[in-house]
């Protein structure tokens, strides 16, 4: 997510604390949120799926997903 992006949510939060958002301020909250969630998801799960777990033994095992 680009600063600018970030930038705005942040602007819409410190001014929800000031003042009750309008209907457009708050769709527009609404779907920054839902982008910004969903590249944190995305970043998270890269992360996890290239993560292993060493023991003290030092072998190197890769973390495995869990089934649904």
């Amino acid at each position: 997510m680009e600063n600018k992006a970030l930038g705005r949510i942040n602007e819409l939060a410190k001014l929800a604390r000031e003042r009750e958002l309008t209907a457009e301020e708050q769709a527009e909250r609404q779907a920054l949120r839902k982008v910004y969630l969903a590249e944190f998801r995305k970043m998270m799960a890269d992360t996890l799926d290239n993560t292993y777990i060493q023991y003290p033994d030092q072998s190197k095992v890769k973390l495995q997903r869990k089934k649904k």
